[in-house]
């Protein structure tokens, strides 16, 4: 049972926490829409955890070699091919059922975000830089589920935001990746990730810089923007920028000084300062809006 959960990763299912910026910043918080998000929440998480078990089949041989990845049920036979498939097909069946509960739309954004991984998983995980926009589209496909998806029309800012963060998560998760195969250079190693050989610490580094400043400035427009304090009826989410400034700049520094960063969802939980960075923000911006 634990290498199934181990399989499944639920802790990645925070991620698809974007689903819930849609009703949260057009102050629908209604119990319909709430309950429409949370389904929606669902029907991710499900289709996140196939996914994650699709790279793991594909990805076996390559996994039985990594330093890290070598742990993994499928690369450690804790759990076998056979089960692995099978609890896949479940998933994908659950999501689509989910995302039919809710909207048609709902169920085109899943299938979509399926559909995109399967190709990044055979091919495009292998193309430069294209590999980080298909890892960032996750997450807009995310958004638009919890905007489109609950008849909410998507904010031009929120989409903004939404693609320059996930582009520097996207981009630190290979700096990540390059910093563990270095520091394992000297041990028992690993098969590289085939497109790390086309990355370098320098060109990821200015890659980060750019998207990093991107959100900071996007997500600070956005609280100043009179249309935003038009909806809000203040000028109060200025407030929250500061945590949105301390997290990118914890995030960084957990990159560089701990070697994290190749996982966003453990990166969170583990962190204290990261983690109630997070929360702090959360907390004052329903209180803004509110």
């Amino acid at each position: 049972m634990l290498s199934l959960l181990d399989l499944i990763r639920p802790h990645q299912y925070l991620k698809n926490g974007f689903v819930f910026l849609g009703p949260l910043f057009a102050h629908q918080w209604d119990l319909v829409t709430l309950t429409n998000a949370m389904l929606v929440f669902l029907a991710f998480c499900s289709m996140a955890s196939a996914v994650y078990i699709l790279n793991d089949i594909i990805d076996i041989e390559a996994d039985q070699a990594h330093p890290v990845k070598c742990f993994r049920p499928l690369a450690s036979n804790k759990v076998s091919l056979r089960t692995a498939k099978s609890l896949m097909a479940v998933l994908v069946t659950a999501s689509l059922a989910l995302s039919l509960f809710v909207d048609s739309w709902v169920t085109l954004f899943v299938l979509a975000y399926f559909l995109i991984n399967i190709l990044y998983s055979l091919k495009l995980k292998h193309v430069v830089i294209l590999d980080v926009f298909l890892i960032a589209s996750g997450f807009m496909l995310r958004i638009l589920a919890g905007t489109i998806g609950l008849g909410i029309p998507p904010s031009a800012w929120l989409l903004l935001c939404g693609l320059m963060v996930t582009l520097f998560l996207g981009f630190t998760k290979r700096r990540a990746e390059i910093l563990v195969l270095e520091n394992n250079a000297n041990g028992h190693g690993g098969m590289p990730r085939k497109v790390l050989e086309d990355y370098s610490p320098q060109m990821l580094e200015q890659m980060i810089s750019v998207t990093a400043g991107c959100t900071i400035i996007s997500y600070g427009l956005y609280t100043v923007s009179p249309n935003t304090v038009e909806i809000h009826g203040n000028d109060h989410l200025i407030y929250t920028l500061p945590f949105v400034v301390y997290g990118i700049f914890r995030y960084l520094f957990l990159l560089h000084r701990q070697f994290k960063g190749s996982d966003t969802a453990k990166d969170l939980l583990r962190d204290q300062h990261l983690f109630v960075t997070v929360l702090a923000w959360a907390a004052t911006t329903v209180w803004v809006l509110s």
